[in-house]
C-alpha cells in the first residue's frame, strides 16, 4: 500500500493534514469536492419574473444567516459528523487491513524448507515444510507414522514422568533422539503445544535441542537430540532403584559440578534476559538437568515454563482454580503463597541446587525423621556460617561438604557458593540476584569455572 502525503483542503473549516492510502484517495476526492459545491449551492438564488409593481414593492431581503442552505444549521452538523464518521471509519479499516497484510507477508517469511540434514530422510514421500519461530531454523514436522518408525514403535523407554513418556529414537544418518510422547488429555495437549512454542523459540548449548515434533496425534510427540549421560539427578544422588554412590555412578568431581552450576546459571540468563520474550522454566531441578558424555549440562522439560510476563497478582478466587505447578523441594514458598510467577522462582530453585551440588545431599531428606526440607535443615547452619569468624567459618563450610569429595574441594569456593545459596534462597524475590549478577559472582569467585572454558575450547578442536 503507497502512502501519499498530501495537504488537505477546508473540511467544514478546519484543515487537516493526514497521509493518504490509495485505499482511501476517491474518499478524499468526494470531501474535497463536496466542501467546494456547498458554498455554491448556498449563494444560489432561484430566478424570478418581474410583476407589475415591482418598482413598488422592491423584495424583500434577508440576512444570509437566515436562509434555508445547505449549510442551514439543521443540515451543516449531521453532514459535519457523518464526513468526520466516514473519515474515522475509513482510518481504522486502512490500519487494520495494513496490518493483516504485513503479518501476512511475515508469516511467509517465516516459513522455511525442510533442513538438507533432512533431506535424505526416507521415513516417507511427505516433506512437511519446518518453521522458523525464532531461534529454531531447522525443526522437522514429522506425521505419526513416522514418529512410529523412528521410536521403532516405541520399543525403547528411556525415561519417564507424570505427564509423558520419553522413549528411544533411531534417526537418519544412524545418530539418536529422545521421543518424548504426552499423555493424552486436554490439559495436557495445552501443556505439549505451550511446551512446543516455547521451544520453538530456544537455541542454546545448555538447553536440550528440539529436531522435531508431531501435532496431529492427541499425545502430541517432541523429538529432541539424545544426551547420553543421564541426569544430574542419576549422577549426584543415584538413578532410580539404584543404591546412592554405588561403584556404577562414580562421584562427581568438585570442579565439575561448579562447571554444572555455571552452564546452569548461563542458561537462566538466557531465558530470563537473552530471549525476545522472557522465559521461566518454572521446574529447575536435577532430574531435568540432562548431562552428555562430558558433563556439560542441558536443561530440559519446559511444560511448565511461562513465555513473557503473564506473572499477575491472582485474586483469591482465581489462585484457588490455579495449578500450582513446580517439585517438592524447588519451588520458591513466595510462589506458592501468592500465584506469582517470576524469574525470581527459578533463582530459588537454583539455590537448592548450589545446596545439592555441595552437600550431596537431595532437596527432600525421606532418611530425616518424616521427611525434611534441605532448605529447612541448612537454612540455620547458613545463617551461623555467616555470622562466625574466618576461622570458625572455614571449620563449619568443611563439614557441609559432601564427604564423597574428600579432600577434592576449595573452601573458599565453597564459603563463596554457600553465600550465594543464602542470597538466592532469600525470602523476598525482590532482594534475590538475578541470574547475570550469579554468573557474575561465578566467574570472579570460582577459579575451577577456568575448567569451562577449556572444556569446550577442547570440545571446539
Amino acid at each position: 500500500m503507497r502512502l501519499v502525503p498530501t495537504r488537505g483542503p477546508i473540511v467544514c473549516r478546519f484543515w487537516w493534514c493526514w497521509p493518504i492510502t490509495s485505499n482511501n484517495f476517491l474518499l478524499y476526492l468526494l470531501c474535497y469536492f463536496s466542501q467546494l459545491t456547498f458554498p455554491a449551492a448556498a449563494l444560489q438564488q432561484p430566478a424570478t419574473a418581474a410583476t407589475p409593481g415591482a418598482a413598488l414593492h422592491p423584495p424583500t431581503t434577508f440576512p444570509l444567516k437566515h436562509h434555508h442552505s445547505l449549510f442551514d444549521h439543521r443540515f451543516s452538523i449531521p453532514l459535519t459528523a457523518s464526513l468526520l464518521l466516514l473519515l474515522l471509519l475509513a482510518a481504522i479499516m486502512g490500519c487494520f487491513l495494513g496490518l493483516k497484510l504485513r503479518r501476512r507477508r511475515l508469516n511467509k517469511k517465516g516459513d522455511a524448507v525442510v533442513a538438507a540434514s533432512n533431506g535424505s530422510n526416507d521415513l516417507g514421500p511427505e516433506k512437511e515444510k519446518d518453521f522458523d519461530h525464532g531461534a529454531q531454523a531447522c525443526v522437522r514436522k514429522y506425521n505419526w507414522s513416522e514418529i512410529e518408525k523412528l521410536s521403532m514403535n516405541f520399543s525403547q523407554i528411556v525415561g519417564s514422568g507424570g505427564f509423558s513418556t520419553v522413549y528411544l529414537g533411531h534417526l537418519p544418518g544412524s545418530s539418536l533422539g529422545a521421543i518424548k510422547i504426552h499423555c493424552p488429555s486436554d490439559y495436557l495437549n495445552r501443556v505439549f503445544k505451550q511446551e512446543l512454542d516455547i521451544l520453538l523459540q530456544l537455541q542454546h548449548d545448555n538447553i536440550v535441542k528440539l529436531l522435531g515434533y508431531c501435532d496431529v496425534q492427541d499425545e502430541g510427540a517432541l523429538v529432541f537430540e539424545y544426551v547420553s549421560n543421564g541426569t544430574l539427578q542419576d549422577k549426584l544422588h543415584g538413578a532410580e532403584g539404584e543404591a546412592k554412590n554405588s561403584s556404577s555412578s562414580p562421584v562427581i568431581s568438585w570442579r565439575n559440578r561448579m562447571a554444572i552450576a555455571c552452564q546452569l546459571v548461563q542458561a537462566l540468563e538466557y531465558l530470563h534476559e537473552k530471549c525476545p520474550l522472557q522465559i521461566v522454566h518454572g521446574d529447575i531441578k536435577p532430574s531435568n538437568i540432562l548431562l552428555d558424555e562430558h558433563l556439560n549440562c542441558k536443561l530440559c522439560d519446559f511444560g511448565f515454563a511461562k513465555m513473557g510476563f503473564s506473572s499477575t497478582i491472582m485474586t483469591p478466587n482465581n489462585r484457588r482454580k490455579q495449578v500450582m505447578v513446580g517439585s517438592l523441594g524447588y519451588t520458591d514458598p513466595h510462589y506458592l503463597r501468592t500465584g506469582i510467577a517470576s524469574k525470581k522462582n527459578d533463582v530459588y530453585s537454583y539455590g537448592v541446587i548450589i545446596l545439592e551440588l555441595v552437600t550431596g545431599m537431595e532437596a527432600f531428606c525421606e532418611e530425616r525423621e518424616q521427611g525434611q526440607l534441605l532448605t529447612s535443615i541448612m537454612g540455620p547452619i547458613l545463617k551461623d556460617m555467616i555470622a562466625s569468624d574466618n576461622e570458625c567459618r572455614a571449620m563449619k563450610v568443611a563439614e557441609m561438604v559432601d564427604p564423597n569429595l574428600g579432600e577434592d574441594f576449595e573452601v573458599k569456593e565453597v564459603e563463596a557458593m554457600l553465600s550465594l545459596a543464602a542470597l538466592c534462597l532469600g525470602q523476598s524475590p525482590s532482594l534475590r540476584p538475578s541470574a547475570t549478577q550469579i554468573l557474575q559472582t561465578i566467574r570472579e569467585s570460582i577459579g575451577s569455572i577456568s575448567f569451562v572454558s577449556a572444556q569446550k575450547k577442547d570440545l571446539s578442536n
